[in-house]
């Protein structure tokens, strides 16, 4: 073989080796996201478990939180959690809800469930996911596609079956009333009133102010008073007795 066709062979192997690892790498990040599904994936379904699997991606950090943004018609008061890594907790948000706790190991796949009332009635429903690591870092898997061009962080899509006959929409949930019977107000949430509230005021009255605030404080202390002026009124008296039989003793 010339020195020229080993040329050739060996930058030919050298262009399909580079290829074939952008092509693996091109599948590894196809394959890196987020998946859901669900036990009845249909239209009007109540009562509906759906499934998701987040795969981790860093290499020193574990997933700590998911975040979900429930698509319209899904309202967060209408899912509660069905499974999720032990020692994580659900919280609704005003646009759908979080699940987390402490990290997972890193390079282990979240896996959560949740129960939701109704799906609504249409062909497909995506829940746009963050994924939060023990680091901070976040992966945002909320893009949709566009032109059917597959985005590079896909947000998870439910395919849903259409639905059942006879299927229809639930009315809307709503919190139940804190009332008692016949409608009136349950006694928690009437108002209390702590038990100190009123020894309290009562020992912070001085006794002299709760004296006069009798019913014959006035006439006590003005007794005292008028036996003061009788007092200076004799002693007026005396004194003006003998300057006056001094002035007749030296007359």
């Amino acid at each position: 073989m010339s020195v020229s066709r080993s040329r050739v062979v060996a930058r030919a192997v050298t262009v399909t080796a580079s290829a074939a690892a952008a092509v693996a790498l091109t599948a590894t990040a196809a394959l890196a996201h987020v998946e859901v599904e669900s036990d009845d994936a249909r239209a009007l379904a109540v009562n509906v478990t759906v499934t998701f699997t987040g795969e981790a991606e860093s290499g020193t950090a574990g997933l700590a939180k998911v975040q979900v943004v429930l698509p319209e018609g899904i309202a967060p008061g209408d899912v509660a959690l069905a499974g999720a890594p032990a020692g994580w907790t659900f919280a609704t948000t005003a646009d759908g809800y979080t699940v987390g706790g402490p990290a997972l190991a890193v390079g282990q796949d979240v896996t959560h469930k949740i129960t939701i009332r109704q799906l609504p009635d249409t062909d497909e429903v995506a829940f746009k996911t963050l994924e939060t690591y023990g680091d901070g870092h976040v992966d945002r898997w909320i893009e949709l596609p566009q032109g059917g061009v597959e985005p590079a962080h896909p947000a998870p899509v439910l395919k849903l079956a259409p639905a059942s006959p006879g299927a229809t929409p639930l009315a809307p949930s709503t919190a139940a009333p804190s009332t008692g019977p016949a409608g009136t107000v349950a006694p928690s949430a009437a108002p209390s009133v702590s038990p100190s509230v009123s020894p309290s005021v009562s020992s912070s009255v001085s006794p002299v102010a709760a004296t006069s605030a009798g019913d014959d404080g006035g006439s006590s202390s003005a007794v005292p008073v008028g036996v003061g002026l009788g007092v200076l009124a004799a002693a007026a008296g005396v004194w003006w007795w003998r300057r006056g039989r001094s002035r007749d003793s030296t007359g």
